[in-house]
């Protein structure tokens, strides 16, 4: 295929090649957005009716779901869904003992009766409605307000909107802001709770390469698994129960093993969670120079401690497994975003864009105060964030995290509901519930002691004007004493504080209660500022992205927003790439790549039966036609981010062939500045998945309920 050649920096500009501007194929577009697009979803050649793929009651949208976090979508009627092995990594690590290891032997279950619980606290969302509420969010507020007062009134009217729409509570539903403040919708997600883990490959193939491979490229990881949904005999959602039912969901995806070949177009729909693209040069030094290198160090010491701690206890090791996981991910993707600025000058773009939107801003005419008020604001913002990270640094402790949830609960819970912090309304108690049940799998007091009192160590190390007036103060010397004498460690224990009010709870003689009981003025303080802050930013933020939104529908370029977790949809095509001068890593690995990889030793284990496979080449029907053997991952250019994982990839007939996983180290930077050269997404192929699935687990069973297009049976959805 021809590649792409990579753009210069000053070609780049001038081409508007950052956030302001929709270039290739970047975007992150809301469903009903995509009718502005028809022309750029031919030019990729997509022939999909836009109309089709803007109806969230119609195939393919319909079939596409939230996980707790990630995305997955149904895949037969009887709510089966697909999604990342990592996705699923909480509920196998949940069902996983030393002795009765699922992360690392894989698990199936043949018949129903045989899944497992996936956790009380994973859910799946089909988006049911979105409406434009932003008049009733924000019309009417004083210019006056202060920041916290502002911000009251704005979060009392989405408790407002949210209750009337959760008048039925079979729904979920929420008012997320977009464009920073400028636009409110209110989305309305039916809301599944009894969810089940069916399938996961062992995790020497759904994570194979481990860390050492994570964000890098080339890839050989199956890193899917699947779940079910169910709900009660009435078919509404209901709580986990043994004899709820399937959820019958009403589409779902059908499959391609027929794949995608280099240059196919593809279109991926999922949950992106958050991404920087509008945010100003002052803010990305910010977490360049400040935020971004001490997180990754905290993360860094956090995982050594954890790593010590657990040492030579293989019940330990599995209950942090998840815990470690994610901090893995994390603190490799907040490296890349650092190495990413050190390559490209992101700030310097951002200067450049800056510097076009303000001499079109001063021919308008308006608000000349506007980037005065805003440079205010980010530095309001800033100092803030610092004292915030500090906080979380002293209380790095999942024992005073419960203690900090429970005062908190119940301060709340002498309010009337609507009254409440909504995070802590009483839709949201299950969720404190389950999270405080939860760490009976995922919580060992001999770590927890040995990483608060490490943790307490580095905020003492951090510059005193970093910590939050009146802290130090509180903060315990003699950690291991608390520590033993409470009683929060015993599940029965937390649960029961959950049920306690105010005066109750002030009467506790638990040293960790009471410790969170002197914390919690400073906590709320903490809130209050940020109030403040978040008030007094979000009014003038709105302000500006109405004003870059005008600039941009001048030049005729529709405008879409930084992801927030809701519903979106992006196209590309398969693509390859050159990371650097010289070099061109092409847009499929394969079976044999594995063995390439193999060393014998974690994270680079091939297990036996997949290495016969291999060896002998059995790969039958999905033995890709121009590779000449089986494709185990594949790049696109679409755009995506954390939240994508499990998104499911769709070929012109909108089938499954594949799922997206993750990004190409170059790429991590996307989340603040999109560059169409080197700018992949990963994904596993839909052929390696079907492989695995009947060469070397035999789940005949889940082969058998999806519908799959086999080569060779054209026009047909045969079942295998």
């Amino acid at each position: 295929m021809t590649l792409r050649p990579l753009l210069p920096l000053s070609l780049l500009l001038a081409l508007g090649g950052f956030s302001f501007n929709t270039i290739a194929n970047e975007g992150q577009w809301q469903p009903h957005q995509l009718p502005q697009l028809k022309a750029e979803l031919k030019s990729v050649g997509l022939t999909m009716p836009a109309e089709k793929l803007a109806d969230l009651h119609k195939h393919p949208m319909s079939a596409v779901v939230g996980l707790s976090g990630c995305t997955a979508s149904f895949v037969s009627s009887q709510g089966l869904i697909v999604t990342n092995h990592h996705c699923a990594y909480d509920a196998i690590q949940r069902n996983s003992t030393a002795q009765r290891n699922l992360i690392v032997d894989g698990f199936l279950a043949k018949a129903r009766a045989e899944e497992l619980p996936a956790g009380p606290n994973v859910r799946v969302y089909v988006t049911d409605k979105v409406e434009n509420v932003t008049a009733q969010v924000l019309d009417g507020l004083g210019e006056k307000l202060s920041g916290k007062a502002r911000q009251e009134q704005i979060e009392n009217r989405i408790k407002k909107l949210t209750a009337g729409c959760e008048s039925d509570k079979a729904f979920r539903c929420s008012v997320p802001a977009f464009h920073r403040g400028l636009e409110y919708f209110l989305i309305r997600q039916l809301m599944l709770r009894d969810v089940r883990l069916v399938y996961a490959p062992s995790s020497q193939i759904g994570e194979y390469g481990g860390d050492i491979d994570n964000f890098e490229w080339p890839r050989h990881t199956g890193d899917f698994s699947f779940m079910r949904a169910y709900v009660g005999r009435d078919g509404r959602p209901a709580d986990p129960a043994p004899d709820n039912v399937p959820y019958q969901s009403k589409d779902f995806l059908q499959v391609s093993a027929h794949g995608v070949k280099a240059g196919d177009p593809i279109l991926i729909a999922g949950y992106p969670g958050r991404t920087s693209r509008y945010k100003l040069p002052a803010e990305s030094r910010f977490v360049r120079d400040v935020s971004y290198p001490r997180r990754v160090a905290d993360d860094q010491a956090d995982l050594q401690v954890i790593a010590t701690a657990t040492a030579g206890n293989a019940e330990h090791a599995v209950r942090y497994a998840n815990e470690v996981k994610g901090s893995n991910n994390g603190m490799k993707k907040t490296q890349g975003l650092l190495d990413g600025f050190a390559r490209k000058d992101i700030a310097a773009i951002k200067d450049e864009q800056l510097a076009g939107f303000k001499q079109w801003f001063a021919k308008q005419g308006k608000d000349p105060q506007l980037l005065t008020q805003l440079d205010a604001a980010i530095v309001a913002d800033q100092q803030l964030r610092e004292q915030e990270f500090a906080m979380a640094v002293a209380m790095q402790s999942d024992l005073l995290g419960a203690a900090n949830t429970l005062v908190r609960l119940a301060h709340e819970r002498s309010k009337p509901d609507a009254e409440r912090d909504e995070r802590y309304q009483q839709r949201n108690w299950p969720f404190y519930k389950a999270r405080l049940s939860r760490m009976e799998q995922s919580y060992v007091a001999s770590v927890d002691l040995a990483r608060w009192q490490a943790s307490l160590q580095r905020y003492m190390k951090l510059p005193a004007n970093l910590h939050p007036p009146g802290l130090d103060s509180l903060l315990p010397t003699d950690l291991a004493s608390l520590h033993a004498q409470s009683k929060l460690g015993e599940t029965s224990v937390r649960l029961g504080w959950l049920e306690k009010d105010g005066s109750q709870i002030a009467q506790s003689t638990d040293p960790i209660m009471q410790l969170a009981q002197k914390l919690h003025p400073l906590r709320l303080q903490l809130e209050d500022q940020r109030k403040e802050v978040d008030g007094n930013l979000e009014r003038i933020v709105a302000r500006y992205m109405q004003a870059v939104i005008a600039w941009k529908k001048s030049q005729g370029k529709p405008v879409y927003a930084d992801a927030n977790g809701t519903l979106r949809v992006s196209y590309g095509q398969v693509m390859a790439y050159s990371p650097r001068d010289g070099i061109t890593k092409g847009p499929f690995t394969t079976a044999e790549g594995i063995l390439e990889k193999e060393t014998g030793k974690d994270p680079f284990i091939v297990p036996a039966a997949e290495k016969a496979a291999i060896l002998a080449k059995r790969y039958g029907v999905f033995k890709d036609p121009v590779l000449g053997t089986l494709p185990v991952n594949f790049l696109s250019n679409g755009d995506t981010t954390g939240g994508n994982s499990g998104s499911p990839i769709l070929n012109n007939q909108a089938q499954l062939v594949g799922l997206n996983f993750d990004s190409t180290y170059e790429s991590i930077t996307k989340d603040w500045y999109y560059d169409p050269a080197i700018s992949r997404a990963i994904h596993v192929d839909i052929r390696y998945m079907l492989w695995v699935m009947q060469e070397i687990d035999h789940a005949d069973n889940l082969l058998r309920e999806m519908t799959i297009h086999y080569p060779g049976k054209p026009g047909s959805a045969a079942k295998k």
